[in-house]
């Protein structure tokens, strides 16, 4: 009996990550920011994009910025309205 799912463990937690995870850098390229200073500080502030640590490094996932992206847009619109 074939099945459509992958039986090899890391193919199935390679369907749920993404192929790369964002720099803060590529944040700031992103939405123009000045500087990567800007992220920390809304990060301390905790209104920034959700990130997390991999050891010393502070990474985004893209889903996560879309997703917080499309709340603040839908939040500056509700605003304007």
């Amino acid at each position: 009996m074939a099945t459509d799912q992958p039986t090899d463990p890391r193919a199935i937690l390679r369907a749920g990550l993404p192929d790369r995870y964002l720099t803060p850098e590529d944040l700031v390229t992103m939405f123009s920011l000045p500087s990567v200073e800007t992220l920390y500080q809304w990060r301390r502030k905790r209104i920034g994009p959700p990130g997390f640590r991999v050891g010393r490094y502070l990474r985004y996932n893209p889903t996560a910025v879309h997703a917080w992206e499309a709340e603040q847009t839908a939040h500056n619109a509700a605003d304007a309205a």
